[in-house]
């Protein structure tokens, strides 16, 4: 399965989270608060959770923050598979004693959140290991797990493991084999399963694209950083990693499948770890109501944008023609940065006045992404700040100039470099989106069940898709158009991916919705029909469903308190509550929430 960590980016992501030189670094965010002394004993038992995955995913558990291990790299060893559920059972066992004997109702919370975490890795391990042979994108996996060190967020004293880090991926280490030679002997020795399914030429194909991008971005990397003594291991890992790009294109592609649809079991798990549990028939249902309702409210909207932009477009009523005709204010490439941060400091002040939500008095950081990051993730994406150990590091927004992936003539995107997208963008992945929803967390106290253990996407993207649409009405017609657009694609693809990936539209069919009915560009329908069928299958319809969930609970909030309804209390409750899952959010409001706002009106 693809990683924790790049859930995130991906858009919170897509599995490579990533590093290019920031902005200059903006004053450090404020000091986590005191926590409960219940999350105090939460923390306590989550590190049995913590121990059993770490060795398995140490760059991603190193990511968050969970000190001892820097200097780690994945575990491809023989056998890996059933190591890690062995691991995943352990704890599991561990967890369910404890919770036989834990009184305190949040703590119970927090140990059901972590066993069902364990259930989850057990069964994905094994649908993976039953249907697909283990090829691996071992480049990307080589310069994210360096990528996610060699960041201004990560203290210097981390930073400098990643030589370590480095000589362990090279084999230089001791004890340490190279990893491209592991991921090759786990490939090869489960070849002669023939019930086994292929990678995809997709993926294959933009693994080898790729290759020489990765090896320039970990020399960039280590360069920038000034990490000493490098010299012969970058020039080992460089001479491995194309060695494996070479055997992956003599071995591999060859025998790379076309239909890059899943079976429907590993399908269907996919949408259950990003946080969908209803069926897929039923999703596709209300995102199609979802796309005819906003086109139709963009084809309303549309007039008002073409006069007050002075616009010239044929039919003034065709939503994609504006876009389009707003896409030829393009900003150039070096100051792209500058509009958004001007963008960016608009929107706290508006947050604060029309009391949507607290956020912080220091700005947040955004910046472009690298070549090597957008071969990776080539979406926009919020790149979280440690959930562990947290100095004051800052999560930042980042932003891709082009998809690599998409080919020279169609590599660069036309739907961000524009004035109308910076609104919504800097609302999703910024304020009040992905950066205060996990600034909230790391400074409010939560437990790490909350945060590391709990986190999917719908929980995720379904606050960033609701923080955007509460700052639409505030945002000028331009804005609210691409805000309307950009809603209009959360609903497509809550269609496509499951229609994709259960045989019921092609490809080409899929790229002609989001290019003539959402206005994406190429490059940009590339990069999402990746994702729906090669990256993250399944992870594309989390954000219409994690909105549609938290909509529905506001509305059944505002019944239930009526004139006492708080819209800022109830926003800093949502935040407060970590990344629980929609039922369980629901339990906390009308637990806690409703009784609070009801009792408190009668006195």
């Amino acid at each position: 399965m693809k990683p924790l960590v790049l859930a995130v980016a991906l858009a919170l992501s897509v599995p490579a989270a990533l590093s290019a030189p920031p902005a200059l670094a903006a004053p450090a965010a404020a000091k986590p608060a005191a926590s409960p002394a219940w999350v105090t004993r939460s923390n306590q038992l989550a590190q049995i959770l913590l121990d059993a995955q770490g060795p398995f995913q140490p760059e991603e558990t190193g990511f968050f923050g969970v000190p001892g291990y820097d200097d780690k790299v994945a575990d491809f060893g023989p056998d890996n598979g059933a190591r890690y559920r062995a691991a995943m059972t352990k704890a599991r066992g561990e967890l369910q004693a404890k919770l036989a004997t834990e009184r305190d109702p949040n703590v119970r919370q927090d140990l059901a959140i972590m066993i069902a975490a364990a259930n989850q890795n057990i069964e994905g391990s094994e649908l993976n290991e039953k249907y697909l042979l283990p090829w691996s994108d071992t480049p990307q996996t080589v310069f994210s797990g360096l990528n996610l060190l060699l960041s201004d967020q990560v203290p210097a004293e981390r930073r400098a493991k990643a030589l370590d880090r480095l000589k362990a991926y090279a084999g230089l280490a001791p004890g340490t084999q190279p990893v491209t030679t592991l991921s090759r002997q786990r490939y090869e020795e489960r070849l002669g399963d023939k019930t086994l399914l292929q990678p995809t030429k997709i993926e294959v194909e933009q693994s080898l694209a790729n290759v020489d991008t990765y090896i320039t971005g970990i020399e960039q990397l280590f360069g920038k950083y000034k990490v000493a003594g490098a010299e012969q291991a970058l020039q080992t890992i460089a001479s491995q990693l194309r060695e494996y790009r070479d055997w992956t294109r003599r071995e591999v592609l060859p025998k790379a499948r076309t239909d890059a649809r899943l079976p429907e079991p590993l399908y269907a798990y996919q949408l259950k770890r990003v946080g969908i549990d209803i069926a897929p028939a039923l999703l596709m249902q209300r995102a199609q109501l979802e796309f005819m309702e906003t086109r139709s409210a963009m084809r309303q909207l549309a007039p008002l944008v073409v006069q007050a932009k002075g616009l010239k477009v044929t039919d003034s009523t065709d939503p994609v023609a504006v876009v389009r005709a707003l896409k030829g204010d393009k900003i150039p490439d070096d100051q792209l940065e500058h509009h958004y941060r001007g963008v960016i400091d608009a929107i706290d002040p508006i947050i604060r006045k029309e009391k949507i939500v607290d956020v912080p008095q220091r700005p947040m950081q955004m910046r472009l992404g690298s070549a090597a990051e957008s071969a990776a993730s080539p979406a926009p994406h919020f790149l979280p700040a440690p959930l562990v150990g947290n100095t004051g590091q800052q999560g930042t927004f980042v932003l891709p100039l082009g998809n690599p992936a998409a080919g020279d003539k169609a590599a660069q995107y036309d739907d961000f470099n524009f004035g109308s997208a910076a609104w919504t963008l800097s609302a999703h992945e910024g304020r009040p989106g992905h950066e205060l929803q996990f600034t909230a967390m790391v400074e409010r106290g939560i437990s790490l069940a909350r945060t590391m253990f709990a986190f999917n996407s719908v929980n995720v993207e379904g606050w960033a898709l609701y923080a955007e649409a509460e700052m639409v009405p505030y945002e000028p017609l331009d804005g609210q158009l691409i805000a309307l657009q950009f809603r209009l694609l959360r609903a497509a693809r809550a269609m496509l991916d499951p229609m994709l990936n259960l045989g019921q539209i092609d490809r080409a069919n899929a790229e002609r919705v989001l290019i003539d009915e959402v206005g994406l560009s190429k490059a940009m329908a590339t990069q999402e029909l990746d994702r729906y069928m090669v990256r993250m299958p399944g992870q594309a319809g989390s954000y219409f469903y994690g909105y549609t969930r938290i909509l529905e609970l506001r509305m059944q909030t505002e019944l239930a308190l009526g004139d006492r309804f708080d819209r800022l209390a109830f926003n800093n409750f949502l935040l407060d509550q970590g990344l629980l899952p929609p039922d369980q959010l629901a339990k906390a409001v009308n637990d806690v929430f409703v009784p609070k706002y009801k009792s408190a009106a009668k006195r």
